[in-house]
């Protein structure tokens, strides 16, 4: 027997005729009805708010002024096609029970995972500079050998917490703070020796993620927070406007500062600053957000909706007897 689903609300007036035309249908094509408020479910709303009635059998979906020979026509291709297709084994059934509702949980909480993980993505690298503070060396130096490969973790582009400065310019910056150079003895030629470097008592420790980093995926969590309260107000950042606001400022500043390191360039040598780092990273974090959470959030609406017409059909069936 095909399932049919109906999406609706009290308001509808057209609902209680599509239901009697499906009354009228049941000889000619035995169906199940299963109903659905919208007005219950947000998601649904927002996707079938302004077409109610919609009707949903198998692959096919009936929305707005629909007739009655259109719903008949439906019906009897859902039915053939049930027959063709021949009876779900029983295990199935249940395990796509499971999979719709992971698949619901997931559509419904995604903002909230993402922005979750960006949150201890971002913060874990000053669990380092903490654990280092209260003598817990070991947990400190897992966590900059995690993020080892992730970052570059040259001090001189790092923030330092628990000490004098929040951070330690290259002498050539010519700022009036202490240097990297005075407080680690070390050339700022020595890539590998600004990597190791960590910090100690008086000058603080060094966190795990340089700076341009940390302003990265901690306004990308910010960026997630503020959607999350507004997703339905932001349309997609168009991609022109991605690459003049996210990459053109990030590849102007951390490029010309990479290549004018390099000694087959006769750039000048030129080093950035945390200000313009902090900014170049955030206009990048904010810029992704902008223009992937909005696809996404219209991706996981089709899921949820895929999802919980699925699992609302599965529930409301008769369970096979071997289950």
């Amino acid at each position: 027997m095909i399932r049919v689903v109906l999406f609706t609300t009290s308001s509808c007036s057209r609902c209680d005729d599509v239901r009697e035309k499906l009354n009228d249908l049941q000889q000619e094509i035995p169906h199940q009805l299963v109903d659905i408020d919208i007005s219950e479910d947000p998601l649904l709303q927002r996707e079938y708010g302004s077409s109610v009635p919609v009707i949903q059998v198998g692959p096919y979906t009936l929305e707005g002024s629909f007739t009655d020979r259109h719903l008949h026509v439906t019906l009897a291709a859902a039915r053939d096609r049930e027959r063709h297709k021949g009876t779900r084994k029983p295990t199935k059934r249940s395990r796509l029970i499971r999979l719709n509702k992971l698949a619901r949980s997931l559509s419904r909480h995604w903002l909230a995972l993402f922005n979750s993980l960006l949150f201890l993505y971002v913060s874990v690298p000053f669990l380092a500079a903490v654990f280092m503070n209260a003598g817990m060396v070991g947990p400190a130096n897992l966590i900059y050998r995690i993020y080892s490969p992730l970052c570059h973790q040259l001090a001189y582009r790092s923030w330092f917490v628990f000490g004098e400065q929040s951070h330690y310019p290259l002498a050539s910056e010519g700022m009036p703070l202490t240097s990297y150079e005075e407080i680690s003895g070390l050339d700022e030629d020595d890539v590998f020796g600004a990597k190791a470097f960590i910090g100690n008592d008086e000058v603080g420790y060094k966190v795990a993620f340089c700076q341009r980093d940390v302003a990265i995926y901690g306004s990308m969590f910010l960026a997630g927070v503020v959607y999350a309260f507004s997703r339905d107000k932001i349309k997609p950042l168009p991609l022109l406007l991605w690459l003049l606001i996210g990459i053109v400022p990030m590849a102007l500043d951390g490029g010309t500062q990479l290549l004018s390191s390099l000694p087959w360039f006769t750039l000048p040598l030129r080093e950035s600053t945390p200000l313009l780092r902090t900014i170049t990273g955030a206009l990048f974090g904010i810029a992704n957000v902008w223009m992937a959470y909005p696809y996404l959030q219209e991706s996981m609406v089709e899921i949820n909706l895929m999802a919980t017409t699925n699992l609302l059909t599965a529930v409301s069936s008769t369970p096979d007897k071997a289950e």
